[in-house]
């Protein structure tokens, strides 16, 4: 099953294919030990208001997300072996390729919507609860 991430703002997807960090070990791996994210991929990590880069090899945006998956801070170009910031009022995290804040025009206060798809199936928005 692939993760969307939707940015319903700007009318832009930020990711197409995206997997969920929802496990305590999963959130602190995240993307360590990877290859470089490709466009439309990315990771959700959930619940988490903040990451680091540490042991990474590529660098990656950062969009924070409140509970209701309204954006509440961007990192964009985060560069490997950096350390991140904590969000006051972030739930969660999207890791994406780098450049993709930008190619996208996403800025704080836009309004994600994430949906988990499967082959062949049509795009149905999860609640706060799914994946969990």
């Amino acid at each position: 099953m692939a993760l969307i991430a939707h940015n319903a703002t700007r009318k832009r997807d930020l990711m197409t294919q995206g997997l969920t960090a929802d496990r305590p070990w999963s959130r602190v791996r995240g993307l360590i030990g990877c290859a470089p994210l490709k466009e439309g991929q990315g990771l959700w990590i959930t619940p988490c208001n903040g990451i680091h880069m540490l042991f990474m090899s590529f660098a990656i945006d950062a969009v924070y997300l409140d509970r209701e998956r309204r954006i509440v801070a961007l990192d964009a170009d985060m560069a490997p072996w950096q350390l991140g910031r904590f969000i006051r009022g972030a739930h969660s995290v999207l890791e994406l390729p780098a450049g993709t804040i930008a190619a996208t025009g996403t800025e704080v206060g836009d309004q994600l919507i994430l949906t988990r798809v499967s082959e062949g199936a049509e795009r149905a928005p999860m609640s706060r609860t799914a994946g969990r």
